[in-house]
């Protein structure tokens, strides 16, 4: 059985290689989406399929560019109904000079890393000088000003329900509260879709999207 993920950045790579060889600094692609939707794997699909052409690629997760830490974070959200969404949680500004830095030569990314038991932050500094692609995964990734292209993956919260059973991070399936919050998300982000360049569909089918 052909790995769907494997598939999906084959065809992302084959569209994408002339930009990449052509631009002269870091070619820079979000990979947004809601949970569960497969942003990760698919995330390191693409950092393998670069690489099988000679392209070096890293990711970064918008996971660790959260103002607050995931214990309270989620304290925050139930205490403050309004406490979600890019513009409240994820320092996206934080995230975006990180990206402007890269694209104008910076010889490393000084990225935060906050564990997600402890909730404590380090910064970790990542070598990308000899990085061409960055890929910025994470739900809220398509509102980044400084990206080349941005990749959609159009599955909702329903059609993730698998996933995310599988995954089981911290019994969230089933809880009524998290749930609830993902239907406020799923809410968000249904307009993203349409700042894609390249849509991934629920069944990892990939559409280019033409101006």
């Amino acid at each position: 059985m052909i790995n769907p993920h494997k598939k999906a950045s084959e065809i992302i790579v084959s569209l994408l290689i002339n930009a990449i060889k052509t631009k002269q600094t870091i070619f820079t692609i979000s990979l947004a989406g809601e949970s569960g939707c497969g942003k990760t794997v698919t995330g390191q699909a693409l950092v393998t399929e670069f690489g099988e052409k000679g392209i070096s690629a890293i990711v970064i997760g918008q996971d660790n560019y959260f103002f607050l830490p995931p214990s309270a974070n989620d304290t925050m959200r139930k205490k403050d109904p309004s406490w979600l969404g890019p513009h409240k949680e994820v320092d996206l500004k934080r995230l975006d000079h990180n990206l402007f830095n890269a694209m104008n030569g910076a010889q490393e990314l000084l990225t935060p890393h906050i564990d997600y038991e402890t909730g404590i932050e380090t910064i970790v500094p990542v070598p990308i000088n000899d990085v061409k692609v960055i890929i910025v995964e994470g739900t809220y990734t398509s509102l980044l000003r400084h990206i080349d292209v941005r990749i959609f993956i159009d599955a909702d919260y329903h059609d993730t329900l698998p996933y995310r059973i599988q995954r089981n991070r911290g019994n969230e399936v089933n809880d009524p509260f998290v749930e609830g919050i993902l239907e406020t998300e799923h809410k968000i982000i249904a307009g993203h879709k349409n700042l894609a360049d390249i849509i991934i569909t629920k069944t990892y089918d990939v559409v280019q999207i033409t101006n």
